[in-house]
C-alpha cells in the first residue's frame, strides 16, 4: 500500500464544517479530486442545501475552506467503492486526532459506512449522540450514485441549517 493520502485533507483550523467519507472513489482518484464521479450529487447538495454560495465542480475543491468547509475520507491510503477497500486502511485514531487539532463545529460522514467505522457501532442519519473533542457528528445519505436508493435531503438540509445558523 502507498503511504501517501490518495487525496489530501482539506482540513485546517476556523472550519465550521468538515465532510468525511469513507475513501476516494476510483473517479475521484482518477480525477485528483473529491466526489468527482458522475454520478455523485455532492457539489450540487452543498449548493442545493445554502452551503456553498455557488455550485462548484469536483476540480473546485480546494475552494470549500473559502466556505469554511473541510474535506478527509476515514481511509487515506485506498481508494474505490466502499465494497472493494473492504475493512482495511481505516485510519479512526487519525481522522479523530485531525478533527481534535483543526476543531471544526460539525462533522458529517458523507455516508453510514465512514460514520460505522468511526463510531464502531450502527448508525442512522441526522445528529450523533458523542462528539469528537468539541465537535458534533452528523450521518448523511451518501451522495453516492451507488446509494441513489437510499437517497433523503433533509438531513443534509437539517445539518446545513445547524451549520448556517449557529455561524460556529
Amino acid at each position: 500500500v502507498n503511504a501517501t493520502p490518495v487525496l489530501p485533507d482539506l482540513l485546517q483550523s476556523g472550519l465550521r464544517l468538515v465532510f468525511c467519507g469513507t475513501a476516494a472513489g476510483t473517479a475521484s482518484a482518477r480525477a485528483q479530486a473529491y466526489y468527482a464521479g458522475p454520478g455523485n450529487s455532492f457539489w450540487e447538495t452543498v449548493f442545493a442545501v445554502g452551503l456553498a454560495p455557488e455550485r462548484l465542480r469536483p476540480a473546485d475543491f480546494r475552494r470549500l475552506p473559502e466556505f469554511r468547509i473541510g474535506l478527509t475520507d476515514v481511509c487515506k491510503l485506498l481508494h474505490g467503492s466502499d465494497q472493494s477497500i473492504g475493512s482495511s486502511g481505516f485510519d479512526v485514531e487519525g481522522l479523530r486526532q485531525r478533527i481534535e487539532v483543526a476543531a471544526p463545529g460539525h462533522l458529517a460522514f458523507n455516508g453510514k459506512k465512514a460514520a460505522q467505522v468511526s463510531l464502531d457501532r450502527k448508525v442512522e442519519y441526522g445528529l450523533q449522540g458523542e462528539r469528537f473533542g468539541q465537535t458534533s457528528l452528523w450521518v448523511l445519505p451518501s451522495t453516492s450514485g451507488a446509494a441513489r436508493g437510499y437517497w433523503d435531503i433533509k438531513p443534509w438540509q437539517d445539518l446545513a441549517d445547524a451549520v448556517l445558523g449557529s455561524r460556529a
